[in-house]
């Protein structure tokens, strides 16, 4: 306990703090450089195929794309810290507007996805690695290597398109598109966790089967506990540190998951404006939007360590927390 409240902590939330910092400021860059890499001129395709040269050039000036770029970064950086995105090139529409009006039906699917990976793969990770141990059933090892080895290979949006055939062709038991009823949200969920599923259930098999061998397991089993509280009490607590330090990595890779699959299933989320972003050149819209994302996926990762360092209080003298 007292490695928990004493010195260790101050000092890791502050190299935390630092970290968050720094993936911040790397994001601000980045998404003001990523904009003016897509190819295309922006004011040729706000002011309109047919327009004149004099009317391209009114329309660059007008969207301030004439500056030099470190007075563009500096209006963007301003904007960033006052929390002003700015305005959508194509529509005028203020880009947090978009964001705030779309960003709950992306973080609605890749919250549900999280919440079933963690369930799932700790489940069957725990299951296989039980049922395997000692050389036992290895058709049952072969076969879930092999299962989440197809499930791996595939892309989310084949995934994606093969639920809807299965599921909203074939079958008709479920929409293909849409966010219309929380049937909606079903092959979303399940399209962008099928792969951090199977990822993270090989992860916990692989340490669930070195911790079942361990001398307090064989204790546990030489009394006669029964089976669900010696994973319980005694093969879950010491998984979830290892099983968090990778996980922080795949969940947060779920929020780019959850972007693609949008598309996939027509979803009103932060997918399909970014994509109409970059394919209009609107720099604004597809600057906040990835910049909103990245920003997710740093204060979930950021999280993650926070909780793997309330788990295992050994990683806040260990310098750093893996991830």
């Amino acid at each position: 306990m007292n490695a928990i409240t004493t010195r260790p902590w101050p000092a890791f939330l502050l190299r935390k703090a630092a970290e968050l910092l720094l993936a911040m400021v790397a994001l601000v860059v980045i998404t003001f450089a990523i904009a003016h890499l897509i190819p295309g001129d922006a004011a040729r395709v706000v002011a309109g195929v047919d327009a004149t040269a004099e009317q391209v050039e009114d329309t660059r000036a007008r969207l301030g794309l004439d500056r030099p770029l470190a007075a563009q970064f500096w209006d963007y950086l301003s904007g960033v810290l006052t929390a002003d995105l700015g305005e959508s090139f194509r529509t005028g529409q203020p880009v947090s507007e978009v964001i705030a009006n779309r960003l709950p039906f992306t973080a609605s699917i890749a919250l549900f996805g999280i919440a079933l990976t963690l369930g799932v793969s700790l489940a069957l990770g725990l299951a296989v690695a039980g049922l395997t141990r000692g050389n036992r059933n290895p058709w049952l090892d072969s076969a879930f290597g092999w299962a989440t080895g197809v499930v791996l290979a595939l892309p989310v949006y084949v995934i994606g398109a093969v639920l809807i055939v299965v599921f909203a062709v074939n079958w008709g038991v479920l929409p293909a598109a849409g966010a219309d009823s929380l049937y909606s949200y079903v092959l979303p969920t399940i399209a962008i966790a099928l792969g951090p599923i199977a990822s993270m259930s090989r992860l916990v098999r692989r340490e669930a089967a070195v911790v079942l061998e361990q001398d307090y397991m064989r204790t546990a089993r030489g009394r006669r506990i029964s089976t669900f509280r010696q994973y319980a009490k005694h093969a879950v607590p010491n998984l979830l540190a290892s099983t968090l330090t990778l996980s922080g990595l795949i969940l947060a890779g779920m929020i780019g998951g959850a972007i693609i699959i949008e598309s996939v299933f027509a979803w009103p989320g932060l997918g399909r404006a970014v994509v109409d972003s970059i394919i209009e050149r609107d720099y604004p819209m597809t600057r906040g939007i990835i910049l909103t994302v990245g920003a997710v996926a740093v204060a979930l990762n950021t999280a993650i360590d926070i909780i793997l360092a309330l788990v295992d209080p050994r990683t806040l003298r260990a310098g750093k927390v893996l991830a």
